[in-house]
């Protein structure tokens, strides 16, 4: 697929970096030299110096062949021209535009064929919000990530010494919660992936991810961990758009304080925010910290646009008491590093938000993706089509199906009726997908017998991203099914 990157931010290199490793013909367009020729060093691709919105660039860039333009810059502007060009000069098949405002997001009429053209609009900040309201909710999981509209979730875990599993083998699951079936999609320990049997035996500190219907989740994690009390007071350090919303979303639920260093923002956010506490101040202040009891904080979330700020102001909340800390880390090296360090989450959010820009770029029919493991691992939902000729999944047992090695079947939904949508852009947020009637979607927790059927959304694990292309193979049909 040839594929027009506009934009060499953190979004656009993340996505880079995924879709060359899949052998996509990749243009990224800048208008910093710089930038572009350190992405150049590291990945094969193509780059074109300018700006994205002016025609004469992306006819550099080879618009006029492109299957696919991702407007991924900093400015709402210059994506919503660039889609409307790539629209009307260059046909170009799928366009989509990442959208920071909420004033264009409020009007979905914009990103029409009649105005900029826009196919899907995704709203990084959005995403953001939605991914670390799941982790309050479950202030347990390390990640919390849905599926099927919502149906199925994927939560990982870490494993704790006293755990009711721990040092016992994975079959014994099935015991502890007799009526609740869940299936244990991988293991992580050191670092290293395990991959599940049922002799396999959990060992403290192991990062354990299963897929279990989403009303049973909070049952299954009591298995595998001591579950700790709900969250109450949650500080948020730094103000600016993910503070925000993640303030907006969550003052009506929770006791909300958010500390701001610029005067004339925390003045917006206090008129904003209803019942919300806006103090300002420095997060990295350990009198303001202390002043504010941040000892009995349940989550400090510290959601600036500096690393180092959100890195500093996260450990120095843990070391006066806070009992989560969850810092914002862009930097992908930082992330690594911090994640082993006294930080129980570390968020990077360029790979939270990757994988609503994958969805539509996976061949074959991908309703999500889901970046784990900062990168190294994937979550697919995949629709199975045709019949036992056309298809290699379809007609098939669990257990018949030449997964490659490390790539995991984990939960199927059936009957997915799913409302038709007549708007002309989906606006996407971590909790999207599709939307699914509860009264006919039923969730299956595969095990090697289970036999897929033509229009099951199936949901896989897969531990090493180079895997892939070999099971999108998989569930694409033949040609003469089409």
């Amino acid at each position: 697929m040839k594929i027009i990157i506009l934009g060499a931010g953190q979004i656009g290199s993340s996505a880079a970096e995924s879709l060359v490793s899949e052998a996509n013909d990749i243009t990224m367009v800048d208008v910093d030299a710089n930038r572009l020729a350190l992405l150049q060093d590291r990945m094969d691709l193509r780059t074109v110096v300018g700006n994205a919105a002016h025609p004469s660039v992306l006819v550099k860039a080879g618009a006029e062949d492109a299957d696919m333009i991702l407007a991924v810059t900093a400015n709402d502007e210059t994506n919503l021209v660039a889609c409307k060009l790539a629209y009307t000069i260059f046909n170009t098949p799928t366009k989509i535009a990442r959208i920071r405002s909420s004033e264009y997001l409020a009007h979905s009429e914009i990103f029409s064929p009649e105005n900029f053209c826009v196919d899907f609009a995704i709203c990084p900040e959005q995403i953001m919000t939605d991914y670390i309201k799941k982790l309050m909710e479950f202030p347990e999981a390390l990640q919390v990530l849905d599926f099927a509209g919502g149906k199925v979730s994927l939560v990982a875990v870490r494993a704790f010494y006293g755990g009711p599993l721990v040092g016992q083998q994975l079959q014994e699951l099935h015991r502890h919660v007799p009526n609740i079936d869940t299936r244990v999609a991988a293991i992580f320990r050191k670092n290293r992936p395990i991959i599940p049997e049922g002799d396999t035996v959990v060992e403290a500190e192991d990062e354990v991810f299963f897929l279990a219907a989403s009303e049973d989740i909070r049952a299954v994690m009591s298995e595998l961990r001591r579950m700790d009390k709900p969250v109450k007071r949650i500080m948020i350090a730094g103000g600016g758009k993910i503070g925000r919303r993640l303030g907006e979303a969550l003052e009506n639920n929770y006791q909300i304080r958010i500390i701001e260093h610029d005067q004339k923002n925390s003045e917006r956010l206090a008129a904003d925010l209803h019942n919300t506490l806006v103090l300002h101040g420095d997060a990295t202040d350990e009198t303001l910290l202390e002043s504010e009891n941040i000892a009995e904080m349940d989550v400090f979330c510290a959601l600036t646009n500096d690393d180092e700020n959100n890195i500093m102001s996260s450990l120095l909340a843990k070391r006066m008491g806070a009992h989560k800390v969850i810092a914002l880390i862009n930097r992908s090296a930082y992330v690594d590093l911090m994640q082993s360090s006294g930080i129980d989450i570390a968020i990077s959010p360029a790979q939270v938000t990757i994988g609503s820009l994958l969805a539509y770029v996976r061949h074959g029919d991908v309703a999500a993706v889901h970046s784990l493991r900062r990168g190294a691992a994937e979550a697919l939902e995949l629709v199975a089509h045709g019949d036992m000729k056309s298809s290699k999944v379809v007609g098939r047992k669990v257990e018949e199906i030449k997964l490659p090695k490390g790539a995991t079947i984990g939960a199927i939904v059936r009957d997915m009726s799913a409302s038709e949508d007549d708007d002309y852009v989906n606006y996407f947020s971590s909790e999207e997908n599709h939307d699914v009637p509860d009264s006919e979607a039923r969730v299956i927790i595969a095990h090697h017998d289970t036999v897929i059927e033509s229009e099951d959304h199936v949901i896989i694990f897969v531990i090493n991203r180079k895997m892939i292309q070999q099971v999108e193979k998989l569930f694409q049909v033949d040609v003469g099914f089409l």
